[in-house]
């Protein structure tokens, strides 16, 4: 079985290394070259439990085979240029898994039949740390018992899914999704208001669950994704033992701002791969994360005006090239609240 990790940042040099211990043929694709020499000369490491798994890494030029299952990781903004090099690598009864961001699947349509695709959610979190070396910023016993969600885009669960489960199991814990839309939007609500807040303020998701200004922020961010995602139609799946519809009604918001900490716990060290993007001076996914919400917001005729400061935040200090001040954005957020 021949498997390829196109996109092998900080989740994919992870997942690389973890899978080559069972799997001998596991090829990491990066655009990074010098990310690229250091996996094929130096192995994969990860920071955390700390390993060195020896990988294969490539960059998209250097691909000469064709490839079983195809784990795609690279951010949105890229995929009118990756998906069809995807597509191009593929077997012809090869699948696609796809582990995007936000909610990706019908684009990767309009360049993979659908037959083709698995889609899915990455539960933890990672940091690159220097070529060939990523930290895993999640508690290994959460990653071992939630790694992934995934699932057919028709909710059926097939031979093909069951067998992909086993393969990823390697990575940590999978779950198989019979609501691929509610699972991804399940993770937006995540990633709309920790990765979004984490972002707009330069700070860790501990810097946002300990922080009452921040921490209230994001309760109402993630209701604006849940009132939106209803709007759509959207029914939205459990992350892991959580049921988020419950952000919904925020009545008892302070209750929620106790519990909301203590399920959050183990994502403490996480730090957005937008923040990371904007301490590089790389164009982030805030577009396809927080702007799916307030895109569906404005469709719908529903405010999300925490969204909309995240997202606001987030593209100035992208197009200025410079990362968000926390204290500024705290002030802004709490002016956003009326929080006294």
């Amino acid at each position: 079985m021949n498997i390829a990790i196109y996109g092998a940042g900080s989740l994919g040099t992870i997942m690389g290394a973890y899978l080559s211990e069972t799997y001998p043929v596991v090829d990491l694709i990066d655009t990074n070259k010098e990310h690229v020499t250091a996996l094929n000369t130096n192995g994969a490491h990860v920071v955390g439990p700390d390993i060195t798994q020896r990988v294969t890494a490539f960059l998209p030029e250097e691909i000469t085979k064709t490839y079983d299952i195809v784990l795609l990781l690279t951010k949105q903004l890229y995929n009118p240029q990756v998906l069809p090099a995807v597509k191009s690598i593929l077997k012809e009864d090869g699948i696609l898994v796809s582990l995007q961001n936000g909610v990706p699947e019908e684009i990767i349509r309009q360049h993979i039949p659908s037959d083709r695709i698995i889609a899915g959610s990455v539960e933890f979190g990672a940091t690159y740390v220097r070529p060939g070396q990523s930290r895993l910023t999640t508690d290994y016993a959460f990653l071992k018992k939630y790694a992934l969600q995934i699932g057919e885009l028709d909710g059926a669960t097939t031979d093909r899914i069951v067998q992909l489960k086993e393969v990823l199991e390697t990575i940590g814990g999978t779950e198989i999704s019979d609501n691929l839309p509610g699972t991804k939007w399940s993770k937006l609500i995540i990633n709309s208001a920790f990765s979004g807040l984490s972002a707009a303020c330069n700070g860790t998701y501990g810097d946002v669950l300990d922080h009452p200004v921040l921490l209230r922020a994001a309760i109402h961010a993630m209701k604006e994704v849940l009132d939106v995602g209803h709007a759509h139609g959207i029914e939205f799946a459990r992350m892991g033992e959580a049921d988020l519809t419950v952000y919904s009604e925020l009545s008892d918001i302070d209750q929620k701002m106790v519990e909301l900490p203590q399920l959050m716990n183990s994502s403490r060290n996480l730090e957005a791969s937008m923040l990371q993007d904007l301490r590089k001076h790389q164009p982030t996914e805030i577009d396809y994360i927080n702007g799916v919400v307030t895109m569906y917001g404005e469709t719908y005729g529903i405010p999300t005006p925490v969204n909309s400061m995240i997202q606001a935040l987030v593209r100035n200090a992208q197009d200025k090239q410079e990362v968000t001040d926390f204290e500024q954005s705290v002030e802004q957020f709490k002016a956003l609240l009326a929080v006294k």
